[in-house]
């Protein structure tokens, strides 16, 4: 099975995140994410068993907290991916690169270059063979000024079933 992890983003955030990404989608005719509003934590992998991964994640929760985390305006990476900017605290930083540190011990879960810590936070708008139409997109994302005051407060489990990720287990970080 194919797994992701990552913190979803709720409320007016997930909101203004649904209703701009349908509208540039539209718009701009390119393919939707399959992912709702979130930020990854781990990129997609596979595995046969998580119950491991289960177990270090709950337990993780259970003794860490919800952080802050600011959305403000939006960023790029090169002409192919816009995102909404997403400033961490630093506790939200520390919290993240803990459970990294967690992760790391599973050894059959795989890491990429870009993988881990020292990322760059980020909420992906659209990304799928966008370079020729990125200035467009880029232009008319920028009519908007996302500002969201949020918490880094749950880390979730998603599997790719029937086409699309699917929430399979959350965790709640303590309050």
């Amino acid at each position: 099975m194919r797994y992701v992890v990552v913190c979803l983003l709720k409320g007016e955030t997930l909101r203004f995140h649904e209703t701009l990404v349908s509208d540039v989608c539209t718009r701009f005719k390119v393919q939707r994410q399959k992912l709702p509003a979130h930020f990854t934590i781990k990129a997609p992998f596979e595995a046969d068993n998580i119950e491991e991964l289960e177990k270090v994640t709950k337990e993780f929760c259970n003794i860490n907290y919800k952080t802050t985390i600011k959305i403000k305006g939006f960023n790029s990476f090169r002409n192919n991916v816009v995102f909404m900017d997403i400033f961490p605290s630093n506790e939200a930083v520390e919290v993240h690169d803990k459970y990294i540190d967690e992760l790391q011990k599973l050894d059959w879960l795989s890491w990429k270059e870009h993988e881990g810590k020292n990322k760059k936070f980020h909420c992906t708008i659209v990304s799928r063979r966008i370079s020729s139409k990125f200035n467009e997109i880029w232009e008319y994302v920028n009519k908007f000024n996302p500002k969201f005051d949020l918490y880094f407060d749950n880390i979730a489990i998603l599997i790719w079933k029937n086409g699309r990720w699917e929430t399979y287990k959350e965790y709640k970080l303590g309050e």
